[in-house]
């Protein structure tokens, strides 16, 4: 049985497209503090007039309203084309959670969430989305493009993503991104959430595949989901616990202060050579931590495109 059918049994991330519409809305409510003030006006399906255009395309309801002059967006005007991959291993649905919500949210829900918030924003600026999710199989793929039907059908898509949980998952991060960087023919924003745990190979090999991407003059975006407090600070009490690596089965019994210290030095040595061999690369990384909110998934975008020509 696929993915797509285990999927139609699920009952999926409640209210995950009115959620994006809320964290998206409140970003852009704080923006007149950021150095983006006005950028807003984009967001709506509106763009501003400029003197010289054609007029037949400029929304006089809305200039009753506002006394400025808007033209109307379509379907078909596409200004970027951009793909989401998520990365559904069984380690990314740590912490284990009863119910996905704004408030209490594992890796694969805080991934899912910032990627439908992404999306949110696409939609409004009419650019071309498409998704690709991956654990030890190529488990989706859907290529870029911007109608209702089809964004409706990525957020379902997501939303029972989020809630399916796998078992024994581990991640092929290296042999997924090199087919997912041959279906993506046309240059394109990716966004890439993985929490950069694998399984198959040395994380040089995950690197070639990220430069595969590059390869083909596509903009990358990694964001290295994972939760601080637990993975990076080993926040754990010092009673004795059973550490069970989820993608294996493989287990340790011990005391967490007993190895706290070595542990965070590590984790940080690990996360110190994420971001030179990014730099190294030209990819953009962004830690994103699953306690904190989604100002920095979407501020990341923002500068990104900017930045995207």
């Amino acid at each position: 049985m696929n993915l797509q059918s285990e999927l139609n049994k699920a009952q999926g991330f409640k209210n995950l497209e009115l959620l994006a519409k809320q964290v998206v809305e409140g970003f852009i409510s704080g923006m007149h503090k950021s150095p983006f003030h006005g950028f807003s006006a984009e967001f709506a399906e509106h763009r501003i007039y400029n003197q010289g255009e054609s007029t037949r395309h400029i929304d006089w309801k809305l200039f009753a309203k506002t006394d400025k002059l808007y033209t109307k967006r379509y379907e078909d005007e596409t200004n970027l084309r951009c793909h989401i991959i998520v990365d559904n291993s069984s380690s990314m649905h740590y912490p284990a959670v009863k119910e996905l919500n704004i408030n209490s949210l594992n890796k694969i829900g805080f991934s899912v969430l910032a990627a439908a918030s992404l999306m949110n924003i696409l939609k409004r600026q009419r650019d071309a989305i498409g998704l690709s999710i991956y654990s030890n199989d190529y488990d989706y793929y859907a290529p870029e493009k911007g109608s209702e039907r089809h964004h409706q059908m990525l957020l379902e898509m997501l939303s029972k993503t989020a809630v399916y949980r796998h078992t024994s998952k581990t991640t092929q991060t290296y042999t997924y991104l090199h087919q997912i960087a041959e279906k993506i023919h046309r240059r394109s924003m990716i966004f890439l959430f993985t929490d950069m745990f694998q399984t198959e190979t040395e994380d040089e090999k995950v690197f070639e595949a990220l430069r595969h991407l590059k390869y083909n003059k596509h903009e990358v975006i990694l964001f290295h989901v994972f939760d601080k407090s637990k993975e990076f600070s080993f926040d754990f009490d010092n009673r004795p616990k059973r550490f069970i690596d989820v993608e294996t089965g493989e287990y340790i019994n011990l005391y967490a202060e007993n190895i706290k210290d070595n542990y965070e030095e590590a984790v940080r040595a690990y996360f110190e050579n994420l971001k030179m061999k990014c730099a190294q690369y030209r990819i953009k990384y962004v830690e994103a931590d699953i306690n904190e909110n989604f100002n920095k998934i979407l501020t990341t975008y923002l500068v990104e495109r900017q930045q995207f020509a």
